[in-house]
């Protein structure tokens, strides 16, 4: 008889519930968050096993990987597109995981993509280089507000960048208020440091491969955004076509229709983050350096508003990589923007 496993996982437990083919309980149990404990739980199911579905949750890493080593056929639910019947009157831990049973053995489960392991570690660290950049940008902010505040002189972010801690004493005149600033400002430079460490590191390890090469062909696209596109995006071909590339890279509008008419929108953060701001980031740089480019933007902009023309670029840039990374060729800005 097959048997198919759902782990509900939170961040101190998992409720484990196991079915078998007609979909009746075969198991039932909350346990602690420790691998051998699951392992040993489940080994009598192993053999009979179809497949085991874990959440895609924050703390995934451990458990998909851990199971995966043990030989279970694991799958990554995707949890924006696997809410239960709405009309439910009770629902808890042990129902969320006998469903994520329920649709595994249905053929009916919206899967995750589970990055490979082996690279999953650059990816994160690139991830935590976008984390140190909000900070920095943060003491920026910081400074320019207490600056304003105190003495009603506006400065640039470039400025604040140049900035040495004595030459706050000539914008702030309050000694605490002067102390404040600089303690941002040191905090920056430590910030940026260490942003410039994980670069170096990151782009040891990705500049060898073919991709990342024709990435920096893309118009606007630098060396961080190359790093980002690429690593985000993990294997291409797991995209059947260029506009599910899009769709990923939240690329395209959220609708809902009928009857030809809006009834509102879905799920507009469906994709991910990271691929939707390089995208436009590339976009903007590409507008202000490639004519081509900013004639079709011109174009876009004269029928509907700027940030629209915007996402117009960088949903056309995104399209091109798609044939970039799938075909492992150089961009052609005539072909993107014929």
């Amino acid at each position: 008889m097959k048997v198919y496993i759902g782990i509900d996982l939170h961040s101190s437990n998992s409720v484990v519930v196991v079915i078998d083919e007609k979909g009746q309980k075969l198991y039932e149990k909350r346990l602690k968050n420790d691998l051998t404990l699951i392992k040993a739980e489940l080994k009598r199911f192993k053999k009979r096993c179809v497949g085991a579905v874990v959440e895609s949750t924050f703390n995934w890493y451990w458990l998909v990987d851990g199971l995966m080593e043990e030989g279970y056929k694991t799958h990554l639910a995707n949890p924006a597109a696997i809410d239960q019947y709405t009309g439910l009157k009770f629902s808890d831990d042990k129902s969320d995981a006998r469903w994520l049973a329920e649709m595994l053995r249905l053929d009916i489960l919206e899967e995750g993509y589970i990055y490979p392991k082996e690279d999953r570690p650059l990816r994160d660290l690139l991830r935590k280089r976008s984390q140190l950049k909000k900070h920095r940008t943060g003491q920026i902010l910081s400074i320019q507000d207490m600056v304003a505040r105190n003495s009603g002189i506006r400065i640039s972010g470039n400025d604040v960048k140049k900035m040495k801690p004595k030459d706050l004493d000539r914008l702030l005149t309050d000694t605490l208020a002067v102390q404040a600033a600089q303690s941002n400002l040191r905090v920056y430079e430590c910030v940026n440091k260490e942003m410039k460490a994980l670069e170096k590191t990151i782009l040891a390890l990705a500049k060898d491969k073919i991709e990342f090469g024709n990435l920096l062909t893309v118009c606007g696209v630098g060396v961080i955004l190359a790093l980002t596109i690429l690593l985000e995006t993990g294997d291409i071909n797991r995209f059947e076509r260029p506009g599910n590339y899009a769709s990923y890279c939240r690329c395209v509008n959220s609708k809902k229709l009928s009857n030809g008419k809006k009834k509102g929108v879905n799920n507009k953060r469906n994709g991910n983050k990271y691929l939707a701001w390089a995208f436009v980031e590339a976009a903007n740089f590409a507008i202000r350096f490639n004519p081509k480019v900013n004639r079709y933007y011109q174009r876009k902009k004269a029928k509907t508003k700027g940030v629209v023309a915007i996402k117009a670029v960088a949903h056309k840039l995104a399209r091109a990589v798609y044939h970039v990374l799938k075909d492992e060729v150089p961009f052609d800005v005539e072909r993107a923007f014929a």
